[in-house]
C-alpha cells in the first residue's frame, strides 16, 4: 500500500499536460504515492452542470492533499452557451471551481513563493552604475483567500433592504439619486479571525525559514476598516515575534519598490485582492506565471497548483510547448506541506541546476512567441523540460 494518497485534479487545458510531468518528477524523486484521479472542469461543467462535481469533494473530503492543474472559466451567458442541449435553461449557474474549493474548504490561506533561480534569462535585471545588476529574489506571499473582494457579497440594482442598509452610512449620500440598474455594489469583508490567522502563519513561516521581515501589504489610509484590521492585528502579533521586522506598506507604492529593491523583501501579507496583484508582480520578477507556484491550505485540506491559467490554445499541440515548472514547483510544496522536505530540496537543486546550464530552456523562457515552430528556434518541448530535472535528480 502506497505511504501517501494524493487527489490529483488535470482540469482543463494545459492543466492535463503539465500534471502528469509534474508526477513524473515525484515518481522519479522516489515519493511513494497513490494517485487518485478528480473530476474538475469545464467539461463536467458543460456535461452536468456542475465544474465542481461533489464526488470531487468527496475524494478531498476523505484524502484531504491534492494536486491541482489549471481551470477554464467563462463570462456566464457563453458558460450557459456551452451546456448540453438538455441542460439548458435549467437554472445552471457557473462558478470557478477553485474559488468553490477555497470557500467548501475553507482554505483561507494562499501561499505564492517568487523566487529567482540563478541563470534563468527572464529574471529581472536593473541598472546600477554603469553596469546592471540581477538582485536575488527570495519572497513569499501570504494571501487571504476567503474573504475580501472575492467573497462574492455583491450586487448590480442592489434589493431596496440592503440599499436602505448602506444608506445610513453618510458617503453614500452621493448616490442617492443613482437608478438601481446603474449602481453595482461589492463588499470587501475582513473578520479579525481570518486577519490573525494568515498573519500569525507568515509569522511562524518567517521564523522557521529564516525570514527577516514581514510586510503588511494593504491600504489603510484609504480603506481604513478592512485593511486597518489587518494592520491592528499584525502589530499585536508582533510582540510574540519580536526578532522579526515588521514593515507596512500600501499596494501601489509596493508596486513601485518591488523593481526597485525586491531583494528586501521576505514574507509579505495581504487580503485578496491585493495579495493577487502584489504575487503577479514579483512573479514577473523571477520568470511570470511559467515559475508560479501555489498552495491552497486550511485546516484539514491543501491544494497544490501553479497560477497560470488553462491556456487551451497550447493544449494539443504536439509535442507540447508549456513551461511545467510552476506545476513542478507546486508539487514541491506539497511535498513540504507532508513532511517530505528533503525530495522537495532536491527536486528544486535539479530545476537549479537545469536553469543555471541553460542547455534546455522552453519557449517562454526564450522570450518567444507560443507555437510550433518554436523548436525551430531551439526551444525545448515540456517533456524534454522534465526529462532534464530528471536527469539532474
Amino acid at each position: 500500500m502506497a505511504k501517501n494518497k494524493i487527489v490529483i485534479m488535470p482540469g482543463d487545458g494545459i492543466g492535463k499536460v503539465v500534471l502528469p510531468e509534474a508526477l513524473r518528477v515525484l515518481d522519479a524523486v522516489g515519493f511513494d504515492a497513490e494517485y487518485i484521479h478528480g473530476d474538475i472542469g469545464w467539461e463536467f461543467w458543460k456535461n452536468e452542470g456542475n465544474a465542481l462535481p461533489d464526488r470531487t469533494l468527496k475524494l478531498l473530503e476523505e484524502h484531504k492533499i491534492s494536486l491541482f492543474g489549471a481551470i477554464t472559466s467563462k463570462p456566464k451567458d457563453q458558460a450557459s452557451k456551452e451546456l448540453i442541449p438538455k441542460l439548458q435553461g435549467k437554472g445552471h449557474v457557473y462558478y470557478s471551481p477553485i474559488v468553490g474549493l477555497r470557500q467548501h474548504f475553507n482554505l483561507d490561506i494562499c501561499m505564492r513563493p517568487c523566487c529567482s533561480f540563478k541563470g534563468n534569462p527572464l529574471n529581472f535585471i536593473m541598472r546600477k552604475g554603469d553596469g546592471f545588476e540581477e538582485p536575488l529574489v527570495d519572497v513569499v506571499i501570504f494571501r487571504q483567500n476567503t474573504e475580501g473582494l472575492y467573497v462574492g457579497v455583491e450586487w448590480t440594482d442592489p434589493p431596496s433592504n440592503v440599499r436602505k442598509a448602506l444608506e445610513t452610512h453618510n458617503k453614500m449620500g452621493k448616490f442617492k439619486d443613482v437608478s438601481g440598474e446603474n449602481l453595482a455594489i461589492s463588499c470587501r469583508i475582513f473578520t479579525r479571525a481570518a486577519c490573525h490567522r494568515i498573519i500569525k502563519d507568515a509569522f511562524e513561516y518567517a521564523r522557521k525559514f529564516g525570514y527577516k521581515s514581514v510586510t503588511i501589504c494593504e491600504k489603510p489610509n484609504v480603506i481604513r476598516e478592512t485593511s486597518g484590521m489587518m494592520r491592528e492585528e499584525a502589530k499585536k502579533l508582533h510582540t510574540k515575534y519580536s526578532e522579526i521586522k515588521l514593515w507596512h506598506t500600501n499596494i501601489d507604492a509596493q508596486m513601485m519598490w518591488l523593481t526597485k529593491n525586491p531583494e528586501d523583501y521576505g514574507v509579505i501579507v495581504a487580503g485578496n485582492m491585493f495579495g493577487d496583484i502584489v504575487s503577479d508582480g514579483f512573479a514577473g520578477l523571477v520568470g511570470g506565471l511559467g515559475f508560479a507556484c501555489s498552495a491552497n491550505i486550511g485546516k484539514e485540506v491543501a491544494i497544490f497548483e501553479p497560477t497560470h491559467g488553462s491556456a487551451p490554445k497550447y493544449e494539443n499541440l504536439d509535442p507540447s510547448i508549456v513551461n511545467p515548472m510552476a506545476m513542478i514547483l507546486s508539487s514541491c510544496m506539497m511535498l513540504d506541506h507532508i513532511g517530505e522536505t528533503d525530495k522537495a530540496n532536491r527536486i528544486r537543486d535539479a530545476i537549479a541546476r537545469v536553469i543555471e546550464e541553460g542547455k534546455i530552456r522552453t519557449y517562454d523562457m526564450m522570450r518567444l512567441s507560443g507555437g510550433p515552430d518554436v523548436f525551430e528556434k531551439g526551444a525545448c518541448s515540456t517533456q524534454e523540460m522534465t526529462d532534464a530535472i530528471i536527469e539532474c535528480l
